[in-house]
This record gives C-alpha cells, sequence and structure tokens, in this order.
C-alpha cells in the first residue's frame, strides 16, 4: 500500500507541475492567463516591489536549498528516499504558485519594441527558451527528473539507479541548457516593464548563484565533471574559445545536483 501510495503522491506531484510550467509560460508571457507578470499596478510601487523581492527570494531558497545533498540527506531519514524527489518537485510547484499569483504588476514600461519584424524575432526567441527548458528536461530523463520513475521503480520493486553522466545535445555546446533556455525565455519580451525586469534581474542572479551550489556537488559526484566544465561553456555557446573545443565523447548528467 505504501508503494502504491507514493505512486499516487508522484502522479500527483507532476500533473502539479505540469500545470504550473504551462501557466507560468502564459504569466511570463502575458498569454492567456487572469494575472500576468507584465499587468497594471494595483498598489504602492514600493510595497509592491518588496512583495515581489520577498516571493521570488523565498522560491530560490526553497528550490536551491532542497537541492543540496545536505538537505536530502536530512530529509531522508523522516520520508522514504523514494519520494524525496517527488516532494523536491511538489515544494517547487507550491513555491512557484506562490509568486504567480500573489506578484504584484508594478507598471511603467522601460521599453517597447515597434517594429513588427523584430517583435516577431522576439517572440520566437521566448517560445524557443520553453522549447529548449522541455526538451532539455528529456534528453536528462524527464521522469526521473521530476520524480516519477523512483515512484514507479519502487512500485516493481526495483532498486533505484544512480544516473549516468552523459551529455546528450545541448549538453555538448553548453553545461547548463536548461537555465539557459529560462534566461532565454524570461529576457526575450518586446515590452520590458518594472516588474519583468525585476523578474529578469532576479531570476538572472539566483540562476549564476545556483549553478556555482550545483557544480560543486556535481564534481563530487562525477570527478569528471571537471574536464567538462574545462571543456564546455557554462550558458552562452563558444565562450571558451577553440582550445575547449568539446568532443562528443564525454557525457555529464545533471540530475544528482537539482
Amino acid at each position: 500500500m505504501k508503494k502504491f501510495l507514493g505512486l499516487v503522491y508522484g502522479l500527483a506531484a507532476y500533473l502539479l507541475f505540469l500545470g504550473t510550467f504551462i501557466y507560468a509560460i502564459g504569466f511570463v508571457g502575458n498569454i492567456g492567463v487572469p494575472k500576468s507578470l507584465d499587468g497594471t499596478a494595483t498598489g504602492p510601487w514600493v510595497r509592491s516591489g518588496l512583495i515581489d523581492l520577498g516571493l521570488l527570494s523565498l522560491f530560490a531558497l526553497q528550490h536551491s536549498g532542497m537541492a543540496r545533498v545536505a538537505f536530502k540527506k536530512q530529509i531522508t531519514r523522516v520520508i522514504s528516499p523514494t519520494i524525496e524527489r517527488t516532494t523536491f518537485v511538489f515544494a517547487s510547484s507550491i513555491a512557484l504558485l506562490a509568486v504567480i499569483t500573489l506578484w504584484q504588476p508594478l507598471g511603467g514600461v522601460l521599453w517597447s519594441v515597434q517594429n513588427e519584424a523584430t517583435r516577431t524575432v522576439l517572440y520566437v526567441a521566448f517560445a524557443c527558451g520553453w522549447g529548449v527548458v522541455l526538451v532539455t528536461t528529456f534528453l536528462i530523463n524527464h521522469f526521473e527528473l521530476f520524480g516519477l520513475q523512483q515512484v514507479w521503480q519502487n512500485l516493481r520493486g526495483h532498486s533505484q539507479v544512480r544516473p549516468a553522466f552523459v551529455t546528450p545535445l545541448f549538453y555538448r555546446v553548453v553545461r547548463h541548457p536548461l537555465y539557459a533556455g529560462f534566461l532565454l525565455a524570461f529576457w526575450c519580451t518586446p515590452t520590458m516593464t518594472v516588474a519583468h525586469l525585476l523578474f529578469a534581474v532576479m531570476t538572472t542572479a539566483y540562476i549564476l548563484v545556483a549553478i556555482q551550489l550545483e557544480e560543486r556537488d556535481l564534481l563530487r559526484a562525477h570527478p569528471e565533471y571537471a574536464h567538462y566544465r574545462e571543456r564546455v561553456p557554462m550558458l552562452i555557446p563558444g565562450t571558451l574559445g577553440t582550445r575547449h573545443s568539446a568532443r562528443p565523447e564525454i557525457s555529464a548528467n545533471q540530475s544528482s545536483a537539482r
């Protein structure tokens, strides 16, 4: 019964993530949602800004804190390791929903691109960013990433297998394509409001810090990651120069440090 309940929990957490992910696309892109990132200001600018900063800070603390090895060791003393990843996904979805539902639009347009061709390019880049995020999750085992594989294997009585060190497709170009996709989606907008800039700056800062923490964990889990890091740039393709040309035979799966 415990194994079956674990599977139900895993499915519920995954469906919650899926709905949150789809809603987040509309929230950031101002597409078909009741409250978007760039909505009309409804309260005092300072108070709204502080609320938004607080929401983003809480999400960053939850998301990065629960991904650390030390936290995983502590929480698996209370819950089964099988549902540790599911619990992370569930908590992250709740934290993101809090950002979306409690977000306070600030108003104020910093710039607005009027050229239709340029606007189209920005919208395409926005869509490509989310596409890169989605494809990357499947490159590194989508179902393991969101906890479904763990609860399914547990139900079938299979032991958990440590993720292999692999670098499929995007990982041969940059070390963190998932984060690169998010940055593309967050910054590519034809209309930049104060709230959108705040969101983009804060999430970029979080991503840069999170990468350092993740890579520290990856180096401990996979010694070969050090060589991979020397050859492949972090977020922007081609920034290491020709002396660090990436070879396809070495791989790096980042699932161990999420």
